[in-house]
């Protein structure tokens, strides 16, 4: 459902996420879970003007998951550093050690 840019594009500018994606952020207290996790608090500062400091990420990833594409249950705020730490983007070694999806 959602394996095409096109697709996750248009996904990620639907009302429906755009809503679901403001309830993860306002159950998140806005604060970066995986810094939470980690002892770090990592907040965003609301300025509307500023670039986007917090992503709202979806745990099962939604091109083998399009179901839970929506829900809360699924998704956790993180920072920006964090999602491209988890997704491993702009590190020097693609290869994943542990790739949970597949569990």
């Amino acid at each position: 459902m959602y394996k095409t840019k096109e697709q996750k594009k248009k996904f990620y500018k639907s009302g429906a996420w755009q809503s679901t994606r403001m309830k993860a952020l306002e159950r998140d207290n806005y604060e970066c879970q995986e810094c939470k996790r980690q002892g770090r608090v990592y907040t965003d500062n609301h300025d509307p003007d500023k670039h986007k400091r917090l992503d709202v990420d979806h745990i099962k990833e939604i091109y083998t998951h399009p179901e839970l594409a929506l829900e809360l249950d699924n998704l956790e705020t993180l920072c920006v550093k964090c999602h491209n730490k988890k997704h491993r983007r702009f590190s020097k070694s693609k290869k994943k050690e542990w790739d949970d999806e597949k569990w």
